[in-house]
Formats: structure tokens, C-alpha cells, sequence
């Protein structure tokens, strides 16, 4: 059964699809999406009030060296196989080095409805992925050279609306911890579900504009954007085992390997990679990775977590 959530997406897409005069207010999608930033991090802040932070360090570690990988082995399958410009791949590299939030959010969903629990660092995990891929796809396109504006980048990177969203509210939950959030969690967690189905009407929206792209560029991007999640998923579902997380957090950490940016990472790439075209990485990443997680993605991965990190258990 098609969780509820996943439902209005679909309801979008084929709004979109059918040109339906369907149109949500621009400042209600900007809302949303800082709604949920602010309940992902606070949902992770109040768990880690629970824990010591230090040893989480390793775990961080970790998923900063998966992002890593990834992006590298991104770059080099669209150089090779794609046969994608520099800047193109690099770009698209990035995507698909970092995370999304707004799969995460449905995961998140989609765990709490079947009572499955996990790690509350996963939270934490999902603001360190963001920055690692950018900072790689920049050098790969551009070296390291003189007129690299670090600093502006540096700000761009490290102090964007998603990363200072979280890593802000996480810093409160984890002061206030769960006695100090009381007062609000009727706001950020009760209606959680109902502002996720909100944003991913807009996304199925947005989703349907990206399909010209898709269809200009032929099957490579749709084939690609299949491949890549399934790829990174095995890397994410290796690392989590090794870290020894709980099968829930292992399908999370799965979720987040597995799906691509398409808000920080191209805001971050059209400053730095200006002759990057975005409607090659946002229609694989945003038109096929993004749909194919919400459909298809996390079942699999939570099947592929219970399977192998529950034996390990």
C-alpha cells in the first residue's frame, strides 16, 4: 500500500503532466521546507540529548568519507560511461554526492507509521553529507587555482538555508532536550505529516516540468538516475552494517546515500560551476531519482536493512 504522503506527490506529477492550472503559492513551498528542516532537527537534537556526542565522531566520519566516494565514483561513471563534460559531471557528481532532505522526510514518515525504530543521530548524518560532495564536485571541475573564491563559496556551503536550518535546530533540541520541546511539539511533530504531503504536492509539480529535459537528453539520464541510487544504496547499507546500526538507522543512512540534492547542491554549483547546464543534474536527480526513491527506493532499502543488518544484529 502507497503511503498517504506519497500519494498527493503522485497527485502532483499528474497534475503537472495533464498542464493543470495547479499552482501552490511560492512562499507556502519556502514555508514547508523550512517547517520540515526545523522538524528533522529538532526530532535529531532531542535524540541526541539522550546520548553522548563524542562517540558519534567515528559514525560522522564515516558518512563524510561515503559522500566522498560517492562523488568520486559519480565523476568518474559520467566522464567514462556518460561521456559528460568536466564541468557537467562534476556538477552532477555533487547531486548525487549529497543528500535530500525532503527523501529523508518520507523515510522518516514511512518508519514512524510501522512503529520501526532508529538511530536519532541519522539527523546529524543528513547535515554532514551536504557539504563534503559540494567541496569535492568544485575541485573536480575546477582544481584548485587562484580564482576560486573560497570565501564566498565557504559561505554559500557551510551557512545556506538547509545546513543552518538543521544543524540551528538540532543545537536547540539538544539544549532544550525533550521536557524543554514539550510546549511545541504539537506544532513541529504532530503536523509534520500533513506539511510533508503540502511539499510533496509542489515536488510532483516540479517534478512534471523537468520531463522536456528528460526526453531532449534520451535514456542515458533515466538509466542513470535508476542506476545511481541502487549503486550508492549498496555503499550506504555497507557503511551502515559496519557501523552497527539498527536496521531502521541502517535504511536511513541507505535513503540518504541513495538519493541526490536538488536544492543546496545546485545553488552551491551555479556559483561555482556556472557553465554547468542545471537541467541535466536536476532532471536525473530531481525528475528520475527522486520519484524512483518515494515509489520503489525505501521499501527496497528497509527490505535489504532487515535482511542483512538484522542478521548482523
Amino acid at each position: 500500500m502507497i503511503d498517504v504522503v506519497v500519494l498527493f506527490f503522485l497527485f502532483g506529477l499528474l497534475a503537472g503532466a495533464a498542464r493543470s492550472e495547479l499552482k501552490l503559492p511560492a512562499a507556502l513551498y519556502e514555508t514547508l521546507s523550512v517547517f520540515l528542516l526545523l522538524a528533522i532537527g529538532l526530532k535529531g537534537g532531542e535524540g541526541l540529548a539522550k546520548q553522548a556526542v563524542l562517540p558519534l565522531l567515528p559514525q560522522l566520519g564515516s558518512v563524510i568519507l561515503l559522500g566522498v566516494a560517492q562523488t568520486l565514483i559519480t565523476y568518474s561513471l559520467l566522464r567514462a560511461v556518460g561521456r559528460f563534460d568536466r564541468a557537467n559531471a562534476a556538477s552532477t557528481a555533487a547531486h548525487y554526492g549529497s543528500v535530500s532532505v525532503a527523501t529523508f522526510a518520507v523515510a522518516l514518515n514511512w518508519l514512524a507509521t510501522r512503529a520501526i525504530p532508529f538511530e536519532s543521530q541519522a539527523a546529524v548524518f543528513l547535515a554532514v553529507m551536504e557539504i563534503p560532495a559540494i567541496l569535492v564536485g568544485i575541485v573536480l571541475a575546477r582544481g584548485i587555482n587562484r580564482h576560486t573564491n573560497w570565501r564566498r563559496l565557504a559561505h554559500e556551503t557551510f551557512l545556506g538555508k538547509g545546513v543552518t536550518l538543521l544543524l540551528g535546530s538540532m543545537a536547540i533540541g539538544w539544549l532544550a532536550g525533550p521536557d524543554g520541546l514539550a510546549p511545541i511539539k504539537g506544532v513541529f511533530y504532530e503536523l509534520f505529516k500533513g506539511a510533508l504531503a503540502l511539499f510533496l504536492l509542489e515536488m510532483g509539480l516540479i517534478v512534471s516540468r523537468h520531463f522536456g529535459t528528460l526526453r531532449q537528453h534520451g535514456l542515458f539520464l533515466v538509466g542513470f538516475g535508476i542506476a545511481m541510487p541502487l549503486l550508492s544504496a549498496l555503499l550506504g547499507l555497507t557503511t551502515g552494517i559496519a557501523l552497527g546500526l539498527s536496521p531502521g538507522g541502517v535504511t536511513l543512512l541507505v535513503v540518504l546515500a541513495a538519493s541526490a540534492s536538488y536544492i543546496a547542491v545546485p545553488a552551491a554549483m551555479r556559483l561555482a560551476v556556472p557553465e554547468a547546464n542545471p537541467a541535466l543534474s536536476l532532471a536525473a536527480s530531481l525528475g528520475i531519482t527522486f520519484p524512483f526513491n518515494l515509489l520503489v527506493g525505501i521499501p527496497l532499502y528497509h527490505r535489504l536493512a532487515v535482511h542483512f543488518a538484522g542478521d548482523s544484529a
